[in-house]
């Protein structure tokens, strides 16, 4: 098993008003340098059609769209030892500071994307900004017992908050 490293920056401004965490990015998405990088990851289709808009193409259409929506994205874990993309076995977390958001941005809720994620903040992150998280169904192709359909029913209780 290796010890993998998060090399992509959070995405976030000071207008950001959620944060969306996930566990640790996938394979494609350390090898494309942006969060949910992989083409069958339904990150970008749930939130596009939740917020009404185009499906981003670009990385930086991507974070225009977060931006211009006061989404904030990170990942729960800063490193920690995977076997390729497979969050159920990450193991020997380091997990992100999340401070370096929430000093900057008035993040009024956080998100969690998926079981692992969520887990991972109540173990690392909420004893230190004690900050309840919202689980959502996970975006990954993984979760296939989740249409897209279901994901955006599943995921429009964000827009409550923005």
């Amino acid at each position: 098993m290796d010890r993998e490293i998060h090399e992509i920056a959070p995405v976030f401004d000071t207008h950001s008003k959620i944060m969306i965490l996930g566990s640790f990015p996938s394979v494609k998405s350390r090898e494309g340098k942006f969060f949910y990088h992989h083409p069958q990851n339904r990150f970008w289709k749930v939130l596009a059609g939740i917020l009404k808009c185009e499906v981003p193409d670009t990385i930086s259409e991507k974070r225009e769209m977060l931006l211009n929506h006061g989404i904030a994205v990170w990942d729960v874990v800063a490193s920690c030892e995977i076997e390729g993309s497979s969050d159920s076995s990450i193991k020997n977390v380091i997990p992100n500071d999340l401070e370096r958001v929430l000093s900057k941005a008035d993040i009024a809720q956080i998100y969690t994307n998926g079981a692992t994620a969520s887990r991972l903040y109540k173990k690392y992150c909420y004893g230190k900004i004690h900050m309840e998280d919202i689980k959502l169904p996970s975006t990954s192709p993984a979760n296939a017992s989740y249409s897209l359909e279901k994901l955006m029913d599943a995921w429009k209780i964000i827009c409550e908050t923005l």
